[in-house]
């Protein structure tokens, strides 16, 4: 049995890495190379304002009276979504009906290219003008390439087309791709106000509650009129109307008795 010291044991691993990384190199080698890059243009701007009241709040769900009338449902509004209402932070937690919010919305678009550069090198093995070729690359593998319109090669420094091309000859080709994008962001501010606080009409009449007046006590009863005059009466006024009675019925016939006697003279 052969036995291999710890030392020697690393020192393979070691050259089983290496090799690996020399196949892995080779590899890179025979694969096109590809660089891209980007080219930023003018970014333009639009901005979007929509305004609107709360009419309803319930959980998560707010309907918005928009300002041309239309009502729009909002269903599982996040509590994330916040609106500066006063300078504070409002959430659906503590919206109320009606607040006035405003959504500004600005959407940036950047014009941007993407250059994609493909390079491949090798050394042609067959071609068939203008369509393909067949290139032998650095790693010995053969691979075929279609030729796209207007191809150029390098040759030892000259350009030339496909048919210029001739098994043999070491080339270099770059093809080079302009790929036209854009790039949209967006920045949401919100904003809003609170409801109105309700006025008071002064000038209008107030309802004034008040307490009940407490009932008044029961006045003590009035004491019963005694069937009899009080011993205090006194019998004096009667006798003094009684004595005028009589005085004026003796005036009364002092005038009376002359007007007798004349009557009876003259009868006899």
């Amino acid at each position: 049995m052969i036995s291999v010291s710890p030392s020697r044991a690393v020192f393979l691993r070691l050259c089983q890495a290496a090799a690996l990384c020399l196949c892995a190199s080779a590899v890179s080698l025979a694969q096109v190379q590809t660089t891209k890059t980007e080219t930023a243009g003018t970014p333009t701007h639009k901005v979007t304002v929509e305004r609107g009241e709360i009419v309803y709040v319930s959980g998560n769900t707010v309907v918005v009276k928009m300002e041309d009338g239309e009502l729009r449902e909002f269903d599982n509004v996040p509590e994330s979504t916040t609106f500066m209402v006063d300078g504070k932070p409002v959430t659906i937690k503590n919206a109320q009906v009606g607040m006035k919010l405003e959504k500004q919305t600005v959407t940036t678009t950047t014009p941007k290219t993407v250059t994609t550069v493909e390079t491949v090198r090798g050394k042609v093995w067959h071609v068939t003008p203008p369509n393909s070729v067949i290139l032998t690359l650095e790693n010995g593998e053969n691979q075929q390439f279609k030729i796209p319109k207007g191809q150029k090669f390098m040759v030892d420094g000259r350009e030339t087309d496909a048919f210029g091309l001739k098994k043999g000859m070491n080339v270099s080709a770059q093809r080079v791709t302009e790929e036209p994008m854009s790039v949209v962001t967006q920045q949401t501010q919100r904003t809003g106000s609170a409801p109105p606080t309700p006025t008071i009409d002064t000038s209008a009449p107030i309802l004034i509650a008040s307490a009940a007046p407490a009932p008044a006590e029961a006045a003590p009863a009035a004491p019963e009129a005694p069937a009899k005059l009080p011993k205090t009466g006194s019998l004096v006024p009667l006798i003094g109307v009684l004595g005028a009675f009589l005085c004026a019925m003796s005036l009364l016939l002092m005038g009376v008795q002359p007007l007798v006697k004349k009557l009876a003279n003259s009868r006899g």
